[in-house]
């Protein structure tokens, strides 16, 4: 059973499945990045590298994408064995395991998740070897059109995205950065509007945290 190491920047509630199993306790984490960090709500053992998103200005080509709509509770594979549910129940919670999912999943109705900062972006990574997997969650007014990722000075690639039916106002997404190594550099997050404006920016640095 691989063992996946969580580096996170600002998470919501994720389930972290190791060698003993799923547990919301989240391990392997490093001091906060930067003061003013989103509040971490209830989530047991909550200490990372946190990382608030910020709005900025600016433009970039944008196609009318937007998240897919996926039941309360409903596992959606998204790479490496992980599954990713979200939960009505709280603030912008969810939850990312590799075992145990319905575990999981009702250890985290309990939580009151992230209240992140509005326009604002959370992000987070599981960590085995040469393989990555980005998470996160958004809360912008606006549902975003798409999500990219930019490690370090490499090209900018798609994130998948997912929300809960109505307007919740919040989603989260995910890409599956297997055997692309360990980053290097700054992660850039970025969600962008249909009109190719930018809703929500998040910026950090994981090379303490991976060393």
């Amino acid at each position: 059973m691989k063992t996946k190491r969580l580096v996170v920047a600002g998470v919501a509630a994720m389930a972290l499945a190791g060698g003993a199993g799923t547990a919301l306790a989240v391990g392997g984490l490093t001091p906060p990045a930067e003061a003013g960090a989103p509040d971490t709500g209830s989530r047991p053992e909550a200490a990372g590298q946190e990382a608030a998103g910020v709005h900025l200005p600016g433009r970039a080509p944008a196609a009318p994408n937007g998240p897919r709509v996926v039941r309360p509770y409903q596992p959606v594979e998204i790479g490496q064995g992980a599954k990713m549910g979200l939960l009505p129940e709280g603030r912008q919670n969810y939850v990312v395991a590799w075992d145990g999912y319905e575990d999981a999943v009702e250890q985290a109705k309990s939580l009151a998740g992230d209240n992140i900062r509005p326009d604002s972006i959370s992000g987070g990574m599981g960590v085995d070897g040469d393989d990555v997997l980005f998470t996160g969650a958004f809360r912008t007014d606006t549902v975003p059109a798409r999500i990219t990722l930019r490690i370090g000075t490499g090209a900018e690639v798609e994130a998948g995205m997912l929300m809960l039916p109505g307007r919740p106002g919040w989603g989260t997404y995910y890409h599956d950065a297997a055997g692309a190594g360990s980053p290097r550099g700054t992660v850039e997050v970025t969600a962008y509007a249909q009109d190719g404006s930018v809703l929500a920016h998040l910026a950090y640095d994981p090379s303490p945290a991976i060393r």
